[in-house]
């Protein structure tokens, strides 16, 4: 989570500091570079402060977004959302802040809502890299939300939740969850389908994983020499390992 948090504030608070301080109050303007300053040096108490001070004369947009951003680097995740809302508020249209209420949403658990703001940012956007990346930060949250249904033995509904995500965009971990729950609902050919796509995908999962569940697949079904070449080539993932190693052991019994 934190990764995800520094990565993005940052993100949003470059975008937001090229903005000179046109159509902004003198005095409220001032003090919104005073507060960019101290946000760019670390300085995230005193970039609070300052924003707070130039809300005193002025409601403008930029101002409660870039509060906002401050707000997530300092991890309080409900007043951060309360000021990226009041700035969509007094700018409705302004794209970034969707896309900092996704932000502050996800970071702090709110999944469903995280989807309905990244969704959003992606509409409203012109610029196909834009749509792009609402669509990733979309996939992120439904894969999530399908880590939560999975958790509680929602098994059908976190296979949707999964479902919505890769349709979204191709993103690895929610192939792989899909496998797993697949191979845990018997479905094996879709498992086989789904641990296909992770591999082709794959970023940044572990190449073991999707192998392991193409073996667990193809054992269901009966295809032991396709499941033991699946384990044999997923126990050279030092993550799986000893899982895959396992499963050979059981198959020699």
């Amino acid at each position: 989570m934190k990764n995800f948090v520094s990565l993005f504030s940052i993100v949003l608070f470059l975008s937001i500091s090229l903005f000179a301080q046109s159509q902004m109050d003198p005095e409220a303007g001032k003090l919104f570079n005073e507060g960019n300053q101290n946000y760019k040096s670390g300085n995230y108490e005193g970039a609070l402060a300052s924003y707070n001070s130039a809300l005193k004369t002025s409601s403008d947009y930029r101002i409660f977004y870039q509060k906002g951003v401050t707000l997530l680097k300092l991890r309080k995740y409900d007043e951060a959302e309360e000021a990226i809302n009041k700035c969509i508020e007094a700018k409705p249209d302004y794209v970034t802040g969707y896309k900092g209420l996704g932000v502050a949403y996800f970071a702090s658990g709110k999944y469903d809502k995280a989807v309905e703001a990244y969704k959003k940012y992606g509409e409203l956007s012109t610029k196909a890299k834009d749509k792009k990346s609402a669509n990733e930060y979309v996939a992120r949250a439904y894969t999530k939300l399908g880590e939560a249904a999975k958790a509680d033995g929602k098994q059908q509904q976190a296979i949707e939740y999964f479902n919505q995500a890769v349709a979204s965009s191709p993103f690895d971990a929610a192939y792989l969850l899909l496998a797993e729950v697949y191979v845990d609902n018997q479905m094996y050919d879709k498992a086989l389908e789904a641990a296909d796509k992770a591999l082709n995908y794959r970023q940044k999962i572990p190449k073991g994983g999707p192998l392991y569940f193409k073996g667990k697949a193809f054992l269901g079904k009966g295809e032991i020499e396709k499941a033991k070449e699946a384990f044999n080539a997923g126990k050279k993932d030092k993550n799986y390992k000893d899982l895959c190693e396992y499963e050979l052991k059981a198959m020699n019994r």
